[in-house]
């Protein structure tokens, strides 16, 4: 099926119904919920997404989990998705949005999956199909492509602060400062509320957030001053730390 609401047919009555949409650059999905776990995989572009958890961004071929009832909204940049909504208790990859990898077999099944009818056999060709499907995706590996955000107002809005405008070199010290508390006392609140070490956190949020502007057609090197890199190079080792890539061959991908 193709640019069709899932609301149409969400009670169609099979495990997983498949849906490719074309989305215009920069068009935004508000906050909304689904009752089926929903897999969402950008076959082109890049998606920022958002719930009151944290944030995020979901490079060309890869895909994120959205789980049943999780609020959501998702900013599509040049994006054709293939969704697949899923009936709850099919397939667990946890309560929270992940960001995950895709396999070629599972671009593949996701490309098929949107051309199979609608109430297809069980037990033909097309069930199996989606069957296998589920498979690759219960032996998907998740990308560390998340900004967790704190449930703490005054360490929320340190977080929100650094998303506006981050800076690599911050340092915890100066967070426990503004919060006046200890630095070990915040550096435990702070595992306890996004589940990181702040430099983890920190390093985490640049990734993501760069990310997001290469795929704006940002140049590395605007990329790295503006984080606070001593040069792109350093960037770009970080970079490749994190994701096992450069980033040129993620800006590749979303051009």
């Amino acid at each position: 099926m193709r640019n069709v609401s899932i609301n149409l047919l969400d009670h169609t009555p099979r495990p997983v119904v498949a849906i490719g949409t074309d989305y215009s650059h920069g068009q935004l999905l508000p906050f909304h919920t689904h009752r089926r776990a929903q897999l969402l995989y950008g076959a082109t572009g890049v998606m920022q997404v958002r719930t009151h958890d944290g944030n995020w961004v979901v490079p060309p071929q890869r895909a994120v989990w959205i789980p049943p009832g999780v609020a959501h909204e998702v900013l599509m940049l040049g994006v054709s998705t293939r969704s697949v909504y899923i009936e709850p208790g099919t397939v667990d990859l946890g309560t929270r949005c992940q960001v995950i990898s895709v396999s070629p077999l599972m671009r593949h099944l996701l490309m098929e999956a949107v051309e199979v009818p609608l109430a297809y056999e069980l037990e033909g060709r097309d069930g199996v199909l989606i069957g296998l499907l589920l498979h690759e995706l219960a032996r998907s590996a998740p990308l560390p492509l998340h900004i967790p955000l704190p449930s703490d107002g005054k360490l929320l809005a340190l977080c929100q602060n650094f998303l506006r405008q981050p800076n690599a070199h911050q340092s915890p010290q100066h967070w426990a400062e503004q919060l006046h508390i200890s630095l070990r006392t915040f550096n435990r609140l702070f595992r306890q509320q996004t589940g990181l070490s702040f430099s983890q956190w920190r390093q985490q949020a640049c990734v993501v957030l760069a990310l997001a502007r290469l795929a704006a057609g940002e140049a590395v090197t605007r990329i790295a001053l503006d984080f606070g890199y001593e040069s792109p190079a350093a960037f770009s080792t970080m970079f490749r730390r994190m994701l096992g890539q450069a980033p040129s061959v993620w800006l590749e991908a979303a051009n």
